[in-house]
């Protein structure tokens, strides 16, 4: 009984240690330049040898290109949300400011990544399905989580109180966390039309090494690409709390000030 609430605490005092701003603000900066730059240059590569050097399928021929963009942002859709509900869960448990604004800033580029897997999976389906969508298992479910990502924007801003706001984004993302065994699992619990997955941790790839070596350097690329852009959003809001802070900060000096004179002429009048 005694040693959870020790670890809990000495995990708090890391993540403190770590999540300080100013901290993160230093660490950042140095981190930045060696994911901004080698993220352009291995997604670049990834998608040229995808597009123009791999072999098309036998079966679905050069729409099988898709694939080198549609994977990647199929699997940062749930790898982000997994972050969003992780920054939610420490928000909630030791109410830290960087973590509030870190999910506030995976929500939006969360959301546009799986708009991203949609409208590939969309385009993809087509000349393979012979409809732009179907209400698959796997294509509803990745449809509610971009609903969640939007829920948990719109709810950010919802409140005149910014605390209150970040506290109700961030039980609808742990709660929104249910999806993601769903969309995992979708494809083996229901009979749909959505493929299996080609690669797993337990089994061999059962795509051509040829189309597999560019697809695993394009979902390099476009994870150093998505870290990157949430790192450089974290800080500009980071650096945007703490001039919001400074302006602030007068304001409330004088109108304490203000307060103080008031009362003093309210005894001085009473005196007299």
């Amino acid at each position: 009984m005694t040693a959870t609430p020790g670890l809990m605490a000495r995990l708090g005092d890391l993540f403190h240690r770590y999540a300080n701003p100013g901290r993160f603000l230093r660490l950042s900066a140095r981190l930045q330049p060696w994911l901004t730059w080698p993220a352009i240059i291995v997604t670049a590569i990834g998608l040229g040898w995808g597009l123009f050097v791999a072999p098309a399928d036998w079966q679905q021929g050069d729409s099988v290109r898709i694939m080198y963009v549609h994977v990647p942002c199929a699997w940062l859709a749930s790898s982000g949300y997994f972050a969003l509900a992780l920054c939610s869960l420490l928000s909630l448990v030791w109410r830290h400011t960087l973590a509030d604004l870190a999910a506030a800033e995976i929500g939006p580029v969360g959301a546009c990544v799986t708009g991203i897997c949609l409208a590939t999976g969309s385009l993809w389906g087509k000349p393979m399905w012979g409809t732009w969508w179907v209400w698959d298992a796997r294509l509803t479910s990745v449809l509610v989580l971009f609903f969640l990502y939007l829920g948990h924007i719109a709810l950010i801003r919802a409140f005149d109180d910014q605390q209150r706001g970040y506290r109700a984004a961030a039980i609808l993302a742990l709660a929104g966390a249910v999806d993601l065994p769903i969309i995992k699992f979708s494809v083996q619990w229901w009979n749909t039309l959505h493929q299996p997955a080609s690669i797993t941790l337990s089994k061999a790839p059962t795509m051509s090494h040829e189309m597999l070596w560019p697809l695993l350097i394009c979902t390099i690329g476009f994870n150093l690409g998505f870290v990157a852009i949430i790192i450089a959003r974290l800080r500009a809001a980071v650096m945007e709390n703490r001039i919001r802070l400074l302006l602030s900060a007068p304001a409330a000096r004088g109108s304490s000030s203000g307060s103080v004179t008031d009362r003093s002429k309210d005894q001085g009048e009473q005196v007299a």
